[in-house]
């Protein structure tokens, strides 16, 4: 790899990837515009991040950059097509663990469910990690909540 992507972003006119990278052998750090081309409002986001990544064009630039962010990318920029702030978009990434997942639709759970894996795969610990205890034990402290009829019941039965 020639290129280490250093940060990547979105320019709404027109729509584009701009990328921030520093070429390994000379070590200087240069700026690209990739235009997005043939997305719309309508346009599937994985789709198109997909079809930019591996685009012979700009494959040696964008290696470095996962899928998922081109993803979000394609997603900002979708949302500023339908006239969705930037403030909108950014938040539509951020997960609350009170809000209802079953309110919402399909495409904003599918967003919210690849957000939580991204997170569970950062935070998991695999065997070759240093830090990996094969029998964790872990003391959750109860919050003071409300009794109900099935916490008198002993936790030994089943």
């Amino acid at each position: 790899m020639r290129f280490e992507a250093k940060r990547c972003g979105v320019r709404f006119s027109p729509p584009s990837i701009v990328l921030i990278y520093q070429h390994t052998e000379t070590k200087k750090v240069r700026k690209r515009i990739i235009p997005v081309r043939n997305f719309s409002k309508y346009s599937d986001y994985s789709m198109a991040a997909e079809l930019l990544k591996n685009h012979p064009r700009h494959r040696d630039y964008l290696q470095g950059v996962s899928q998922s962010q081109l993803e979000k990318l394609h997603i900002i920029l979708r949302d500023h097509m339908q006239g969705f702030s930037l403030e909108h978009s950014l938040a539509s990434f951020h997960l609350d663990p009170n809000e209802d997942l079953n309110k919402l639709d399909d495409e904003e759970l599918a967003r919210k469910k690849g957000q939580m894996d991204e997170l569970f795969e950062k935070n998991c610990r695999r065997k070759d990690d240093p830090n990996f205890v094969y029998d964790l034990e872990v003391d959750f402290s109860k919050p003071a909540q409300e009794k109900c009829s099935w916490d008198d019941e002993s936790d030994d039965g089943f």
